[in-house]
């Protein structure tokens, strides 16, 4: 990893990228808009003990609500995830991309979640840690419903199978993930999700 092999990748502007995410503005400029009464209002809400409590008219509890869960969602668990060459997103470096991401039921209670990573380069070395990356992102992340399934896309990498067959193993993944230096690495890219 001391050799970066692509040392100018093309970059998206973050405020290019699709997202379903609040833009809001910093804390700083909302303070600086309030002028001198700023530090006296807090910054989070409180509990008011005083204010009735909600109650659900619905015979089903909470439990037993699924909630729908869409590409744009998966998109925006995994495009913040940290490029391990590049100090960017691999959303930025357009690694990770909407139209690459399907999902499909496997039957009436799982889905598969499908991701087709595109590499910055067509010999990229750290293609099968980044697909590695989005993939333990999404099993930490998704409920127990959902089965994922991450690949290099057709025609973007020069090993492109051999990296897919290596993602694809449930035994390799899990050997992987007993590697210490690995893990490393992959809190490393994980430490910037949202």
């Amino acid at each position: 990893m001391a050799e970066i092999l692509n040392a100018n990748p093309t970059i998206r502007n973050a405020s290019d990228l699709p997202t379903r995410r609040r833009r809001t503005s910093s804390p700083s400029t909302q303070k600086q808009s309030l002028g001198l009464f700023a530090s006296s209002i807090p910054s989070s809400t409180y509990y008011d003990p005083f204010e009735p409590a909600s109650t659900s008219s619905e015979s089903e509890s909470e439990d037993d609500v699924v909630e729908p869960i869409d590409e744009q969602e998966i998109y925006d668990l995994i495009s913040t995830i940290s490029d391990p060459e590049h100090p960017l997103s691999l959303g930025s470096l357009a690694v990770v991309n909407l139209p690459d991401i399907h999902l499909k039921p496997l039957s009436r209670d799982l889905q598969t979640v499908l991701v087709e990573i595109t590499p910055t380069i067509t010999h990229c070395s750290l293609a099968t840690v980044i697909g590695l990356g989005v993939r333990v992102r999404l099993e930490q992340a998704l409920p127990p419903r959902f089965r994922v399934d991450v690949r290099i896309k057709e025609g973007t990498h020069s090993t492109g199978d051999q990296v897919n067959k290596q993602l694809g193993d449930k035994e390799r993944v899990a050997a992987a993930l007993e590697n210490e230096q690995l893990m490393t690495v992959l809190r490393k890219m994980l430490e910037t999700c949202q």
